[in-house]
């Protein structure tokens, strides 16, 4: 996924002294990362709105969280690298994000069309390697952190990091290694991003984090996550709040309490569970089992009956037997998600799992995730399909080109779920429907 990021809603401090074009790959956690970089950039002067080939600097924020997240922004490199501006050195291209942290020098010496390399835990220095590039010269003062994603022109939601990091160590993941160790951000950051999503028209605040669940446990005071989704959804009572990335152990009563006490908490939680065999599990470096994951599966819909479930899922991880993939696709029939993600295992360098025995050749671990894809199908097409008759307040985000509007349930989260198409509102609007009718993951409005 690639997207522009413009820093067109922050007020610069002087004349634009260059002309700056981003472009994000892979994740919501890139593009609030990208619009960091961008309003940082833009109070300092510079105009974030160029478009790459009128741009006096491109930036690609990479991923690389598997291999083909890292060839998709491999491409996206080269294709900056061969713009005519860049090739004859009119233009600058700086590689930032995922792939730096994850490759350090080693990057460096392949990619030699880059002027300069900006890992992860740098981005906070992009103004002074902007200005160095360009030969610009300011100031010492620092610029204010910033950790959440403007909302774009047209748009009605921001995603708003919470922490950045992880001390999961899963076995197949190589985040621990770009983004470094867990650490929680302030209760008072995370309000003033709010405050400035709303502030650019965003009426849903989606909170996001590698492990959302974790949120206060290395902040002094005994705040957690449901602290934090208590405090917001009751100061902004006329803002939707829908919490991403929820670790099985973060899913505690107290949260669950929050939920089903505030209308404006989405019923809704993304839980990743990868797979559901234990053995397979303690190989991930994972707690859990199919017996655990449907007990917690109980605990939440009796807590919170009417909720929405997602979950990631990890097909043909090294080991898998013909048994435990059947089993894997069994619990997909039997328990009630509302949406899967399946994924097939993606061997990384440098992970613990990159040297496990039982790997299996790409064929099989694609053949897998098809299966369970067309498993997850099967059961969660149907369920959408049961919403038919139901009244939902519907988050109107825009219009096709047909004219035909379009937004989003609570039970939609962006980019993932699918839309809602309705007859009426402008984009912010809040609009109540009956569900009339669903086509696989959209549903219709009247």
């Amino acid at each position: 996924m690639t997207d522009q990021v413009s820093g067109a809603s922050a007020v610069a401090t002087a004349e634009p002294c260059g002309r700056i074009s981003l472009i994000t790959m892979g994740c919501a956690k890139n593009e609030v990362d990208s619009a960091a970089m961008a309003r940082a950039l833009s109070e300092a002067g510079y105009d974030t709105s160029a478009s790459p080939d009128e741009a006096d600097v491109v930036i690609v924020n990479t991923c690389s969280f598997i291999q083909s997240a890292t060839e998709e922004s491999l491409e996206a490199i080269f294709e900056t690298a061969a713009l005519p501006a860049v090739e004859r050195g009119d233009a600058a291209l700086i590689v930032a994000g995922c792939m730096p942290a994850r490759y350090g020098d080693d990057l460096a010496e392949e990619l030699t069309e880059a002027r300069a390399f900006v890992p992860c835990s740098k981005e906070d220095d992009i103004v002074a390697v902007v200005d160095g590039i360009l030969g610009y010269v300011r100031g010492t003062e620092p610029l204010p952190r910033t950790v959440s994603a403007p909302a774009q022109a047209g748009s009605v939601f921001a995603y708003v990091k919470i922490s950045d990091g992880c001390d999961r160590f899963c076995s197949y993941c190589t985040i621990p290694a770009i983004r470094g160790r867990y650490h929680s951000f302030p209760f008072e950051d995370i309000y003033r991003e709010v405050e400035r999503a709303r502030a650019d028209g965003a009426r849903e605040i989606d909170l996001i984090a590698q492990d959302t669940g974790r949120w206060g446990q290395d902040l002094p005071g005994d705040r957690d996550l449901a602290w934090l989704v208590n405090e917001l959804s009751e100061a902004f009572p006329d803002t939707w709040f829908r919490v991403m990335y929820l670790q099985p152990e973060g899913v505690t009563d107290a949260l669950l309490s929050v939920m089903a006490a505030r209308d404006n908490v989405c019923p809704y939680l993304d839980i990743p569970l990868q797979h559901v065999s234990a053995p397979l599990l303690r190989a991930m470096n994972r707690a859990g089992s199919a017996e655990k994951f449907h007990e917690l599966i109980e605990r939440i819909r009796a807590a919170v009956p009417d909720i929405t479930l997602r979950t990631t899922l990890i097909a043909g991880f090294p080991g898998e037997t013909d048994e435990q993939f059947e089993a894997l696709c069994d619990f997909v029939a039997e328990e009630p998600f509302d949406y899967v993600g399946v994924f097939p295992y993606s061997r990384e360098e440098g992970t613990a799992a990159f040297d496990l025995p039982g790997q299996l050749d790409e064929d099989e671990k694609a053949e897998r995730a098809q299966v369970l894809r067309d498993a997850a199908d099967a059961c969660c097409v149907p369920r959408i399909a049961e919403r038919i008759g139901r009244v939902m307040p519907v988050l109107v985000e825009g219009c096709e080109e047909d004219g035909q509007r379009y937004g989003r349930a609570q039970c939609q989260a962006p980019e993932v779920d699918g839309v809602t198409f309705v007859s009426e509102g402008e984009p912010g609007d809040v609009v109540e429907v009956v569900i009339a009718d669903t086509l696989l993951y959209e549903m219709e409005g009247e």
